[in-house]
């Protein structure tokens, strides 16, 4: 496996920690072997209580973490670091299929959720998105400038401003409009952007979709020509007026 995608690096330029978790060591060193191919850092721990211990040595920007594990799960995994005041970036490995397990797991405060069997390249292209949502990193050699009109979107710095005034916006808010302007023109619809922003489709909650284009509409139109436009029936399109 090979990398199309320019590496992700840390603000100082060092490669991105990644702490893969699991009890299955095949698994382990599949995934090791694909994400140091794409510049990563690798750590990994073949069970809940090693991974508490490794979270605390290597300090990772983003861990795999399986959920079914003999000693402590990693459901249980997660509270411990969450209690501790760790929010690194967790994307959930398991099994498990049912959407309300995704659901828990999410609830739980995992960031993405991957049910075996998956492809490698599904995990790395999830940890990059879990990097590109949580600010933590930056594609060397990209540009970071998004533009629709007088709008601007920073993919470093997490900047937006419009007309030159600052727009803060949630890291979902942020993720859902940098879709939007990759996008500018075209229309794409609720089932992409739950897939590409929420990297799952849970059948029937689409409305999320347009509670967060509304967040979105809220901070970036409001009292302005609006950018952010409804195709009906079809999904939503950002473009400049005409």
């Amino acid at each position: 496996m090979t990398s199309a995608t320019p590496a992700l690096l840390r603000p100082d330029g060092s490669p991105l920690r990644v702490l893969v978790v699991d009890d299955e060591q095949m698994l382990t060193d599949l995934l090791s072997m694909a994400l140091r191919m794409e510049g990563w850092e690798v750590r990994t721990a073949a069970s809940g209580f090693e991974a508490l211990q490794s979270a605390k040595e290597f300090s990772p920007d983003a861990m795999v973490l399986d959920i079914m594990m003999p000693d402590l799960d990693g459901m249980a995994v997660l509270q411990r670091l969450r209690h501790s005041g760790d929010d690194v970036p967790v994307l959930f490995l398991t099994a498990k299929d049912a959407v309300s397990d995704r659901v828990a797991g999410l609830t739980a405060g995992g960031d993405d959720y991957v049910t075996k069997p998956f492809s490698l390249e599904e995990v790395v292209a999830r940890l990059r998105g879990l990097m590109r949502r949580a600010g933590t990193a930056h594609a060397s050699g990209a540009e970071p400038i998004l533009r629709v009109a007088d709008l601007t979107l920073n993919e470093d710095s997490h900047e937006v401003e419009r007309g030159g005034e600052g727009i803060e916006l949630t890291a979902t808010e942020f993720e859902l409009l940098r879709y939007l302007m990759r996008n500018q023109r075209r229309v794409v619809s609720k089932a992409q952007i739950l897939d590409r922003v929420w990297n799952y489709d849970f059948g029937g909650r689409s409305s999320v979709v347009e509670l967060y284009i509304s967040y979105l509409r809220k901070k970036i139109d409001q009292g302005r020509e609006p950018l952010i436009h409804t195709v009906r029936g079809v999904g939503y399109m950002i473009k400049a007026p005409q």
